[in-house]
């Protein structure tokens, strides 16, 4: 048995944020000699950090691992105000929580959306922040959206017929359609079976306060209808100019075509595909996607990225 002592401390807590409460968590107490902060952003949007609760692990390298729930989600408050919800909103979030925990200068993950809020942050806000690790990361929602076409063609007939159907006639909250659905996030989201317990609560948890998730984006992953659908940040990257590092699986809704398109735009940046995993790499390869990740921080971290 491993003593208690040996497990990095945590601490939680809140941020205030424009009259609201936004959770956190810090694991670890501080860096080894050389070493930075990675802060997570998650994906959704809508969606809690639960799932990359395992990277808490990182910690034990030597520097802090710091989650926190974007407004809406997860432990933050819920306030019910579909005008809220804008990208702009939640890059100012991610400003509030660096700023309040002392993290003027540190790595940033951003996982699926939370890839696209990472880029958005670099470029209102590119102080400061040593590196960016782009893991499956939404870019272009319209360019989202026209891969997402290509892999539902490659979905059994009768799934195809029952995800058209429902679209069509607004019923996506009918079981047939989540039935559906669920074959194509099988194949794109996570190919585990079961999925792992971390994973689940965090769908059961978006489930729960849905919100967010359908105010900017809609009713599945596949199925851009509402706020973010025509938000498309490739014409801006060429201003970014941290280090950056994109990961994403071989059987991704995140596919290799859009994990290289960003990369052509991040000059002198790096990419990894993991040849087993869909969108959640840090789940389906961990040990790899760890290996991967830490040895880009380590680089970027001696100068050599």
């Amino acid at each position: 048995m491993v003593p208690m002592s040996a497990y990095p401390p945590v601490r939680e807590g809140f941020v205030p944020f424009r009259g609201y409460l936004t959770w956190y968590r810090v694991v670890g107490d501080g860096e080894a000699a050389g070493k930075l902060p990675l802060v997570l952003v998650n994906g959704g949007p809508g969606a809690p950090h639960d799932y990359l609760e395992p990277l808490a692990e990182w910690a034990r390298a030597g520097r802090r691992i710091v989650f926190y729930d974007q407004l809406g989600s997860g432990d933050s408050d819920h306030p019910h105000d579909p005008g809220l919800w804008t990208v702009a909103l939640f890059v100012a979030e991610l400003r509030a929580v660096r700023e309040a925990l002392g993290l003027a200068h540190c790595h940033l993950l951003g996982q699926s959306w939370g890839g696209l809020l990472a880029l958005e942050h670099a470029l209102a806000h590119p102080q400061g922040i040593a590196s960016l690790t782009l893991a499956d990361p939404l870019v272009s929602a319209p360019n989202w959206g026209a891969e997402a076409d290509r892999l539902r063609a490659g979905l059994p007939a009768d799934v195809q017929a029952a995800l058209t159907r429902h679209e069509a006639a607004g019923t996506t909250g009918s079981p047939e359609y989540e039935d559906a659905m669920m074959v194509y996030y099988g194949r794109h989201i996570c190919r585990l079976d079961p999925w792992p317990e971390c994973l689940q609560r965090a769908f059961a948890r978006l489930a729960e306060h849905p919100e967010v998730y359908a105010t900017m984006w809609g009713p599945s992953e596949f199925h851009v209808t509402r706020r973010l659908r025509q938000w498309d940040v490739r014409g801006r990257l060429s201003a970014i100019t941290a280090p950056a590092l994109v990961l994403g699986g071989r059987h991704d809704e995140c596919t290799p075509a859009i994990q290289q398109d960003l990369h052509r735009r991040l000059p002198g940046s790096e990419w990894v595909v993991f040849e087993e995993s869909a969108h959640v790499p840090h789940l389906e390869e961990p040990q790899r996607f760890r290996e991967v990740v830490e040895a880009f921080l380590d680089r970027v971290e001696q100068g050599a990225a």
